[in-house]
């Protein structure tokens, strides 16, 4: 029996870091939501206790350091899991753009597996061990909307934002979070008011949603890249009502209400930008089947 698991991305509305854990890991304080690009994840039960994958892209690894691969050790050391399986990735998502699209498909391979081999786990059971993996992978088994703290596992569910579109631009580089984060000056950041974007979300006031958007890594990912502070400049010269780098970068996103003034945006930012995208907010979470 083949299984298909959709792996949605996400964006963060606003993400905050507090300080440096003694961990080594970052405080952060975020809103992060699930958007309409996701990539597909195939799993195939296998005769042999093994894990193989079968990557579609070549900047996705095909061995242990892919997440997905990842998440299906850990399932299988921690349940005794005696047979083996294929997951086959089909990746929408770009790479490396602060989409979390490997995090994505870790999340949906630990929900697929759960079913394929009958572990019988809940979603929290299942969030609890993708944080494990990586910070943004507990999130990513909800789906959603939520307030993420802690290094972004403690997860608090909140109500979608307003339906709108989400256009998205990718300039052709990657972005190391781990480099971005080396140069974050806590010192001299401005904070978003993250409690407040949580209030606009609840009350579905999406201008307010709209002008509370923020992100303290950007700052530093414009420095690195000054590519990323054209595109944001471009999309909001072209009409989207709120535009931000998400999570590391280099990804902009734009939010917008109207349909009359998506395909003008999207059309502008076809011109420079190879990677665009027009989608919707999800903003649901997922359900276990």
């Amino acid at each position: 029996m083949k299984l298909l698991v959709k792996a949605p991305a996400k964006i963060n509305l606003s993400l905050d870091v507090l300080h440096k854990r003694s961990d080594g890991y970052h405080e952060v304080k975020m809103v992060m939501t699930t958007i309409d690009l996701a990539d597909r994840i195939e799993l195939t039960p296998l005769s042999s206790n093994t894990i193989r994958i079968v990557s579609h892209n070549r900047f996705v690894p095909d061995d242990h350091r892919n997440l997905a691969y990842q998440a299906a050790k850990l399932l299988k050391e921690r349940f005794n899991v005696r047979s083996g399986v294929a997951i086959s990735i089909r990746k929408t998502i770009p790479v490396a753009a602060g989409l979390a699209g490997g995090s994505s498909d870790a999340a949906a391979t630990l929900r697929g597996l759960n079913k394929l081999w009958n572990l019988g786990l809940t979603l929290d059971e299942l969030a609890e061990i993708g944080a494990k993996i990586g910070s943004d992978v507990s999130f990513c088994v909800y789906g959603g909307t939520a307030l993420a703290t802690g290094r972004g596992e403690k997860i608090e569910h909140i109500p979608a934002p307003p339906p709108c579109w989400v256009i998205l631009a990718k300039p052709t580089i990657g972005v190391s979070t781990a480099e971005v984060y080396r140069n974050l000056n806590l010192n001299s950041i401005v904070h978003p008011n993250v409690d407040a974007m949580v209030k606009a979300i609840k009350e579905q006031d999406y201008d307010g949603i709209c002008s509370l958007v923020g992100n303290v890594l950007e700052e530093v990912t414009l420095k690195m890249h000054p590519e990323v502070a054209h595109i944001k400049e471009q999309m909001k010269r072209f009409g989207a009502d709120a535009v931000l780098m998400s999570g590391s970068g280099p990804t902009v996103f734009g939010l917008v209400r109207h349909d009359s003034r998506l395909q003008r945006i999207y059309n502008g930012l076809r011109g420079f930008c190879d990677q665009v995208f027009a989608v919707r907010l999800l903003g649901e979470r997922n359900a276990l089947d």
